[in-house]
């Protein structure tokens, strides 16, 4: 891995390796491919370092830690959707403005047409040989951004509903409601 990283001339670049390598525990290229996307979308919508972003991703493996590291998109704040399609794309957009529902954001999907011109890297994505990370960031590494396709797509951002919590019917404990529900989810389920 180490010839791989000596390779990056971007101090930026590797400044977010090193940010992201820890909390994800290593440099994978399904991690990489998510910082490069993080940066072409950087690029393209114009956001500065720390701005509020929205990211779905379209994978659950390795891509979500570098927007997590990186655009503070978590789960837990909401900011950050994974939307499992086994696909390595993500949508990344801004924060909508007070009383606006809609935003321009930008799908960037790693392109299997682009990567074949990486055959290391295509092997690696298509599954078709095992292929050691290293090798499969060194061809990212040599793309650049010349394997993803981008598209500018209009993102639905959905307003912020007041949470409404009420004490379940049966076990006692909070919870909170989706509907008018009497019982938790948990009692709810036992209970049919």
């Amino acid at each position: 891995m180490e010839e791989a990283i000596r390779s990056i001339s971007d101090p930026e670049l590797l400044s977010q390796i090193e940010r992201v390598v820890p909390f994800h525990g290593y440099l994978s290229t399904g991690v990489f491919v998510g910082i490069q996307i993080f940066n072409i979308a950087r690029r393209t919508l114009g956001f500065p370092e720390g701005e509020r972003l929205f990211v779905t991703c379209e994978t659950f493996s390795c891509m979500p830690d570098a927007f997590q590291v990186l655009g503070g998109c978590t789960i837990g704040n909401g900011r950050l959707r994974i939307e499992d399609r086994g696909k390595m794309a993500a949508t990344i957009s801004r924060r909508a403005l007070q009383g606006t529902t809609r935003v321009k954001g930008v799908r960037i999907v790693l392109d299997p047409a682009k990567t074949a011109s990486y055959p290391r890297l295509h092997s690696w994505y298509m599954n078709i040989k095992k292929v050691p990370h290293e090798k499969a960031i060194s061809d990212l590494i040599r793309a650049g951004d010349g394997i993803y396709t981008c598209e500018i797509v209009d993102v639905e951002m959905p307003e912020k509903s007041k949470k409404r919590i009420a004490v379940c019917g049966d076990c006692g404990e909070s919870f909170v409601l989706l509907e008018d529900e009497r019982l938790c989810r948990s009692c709810a389920e036992r209970s049919s």
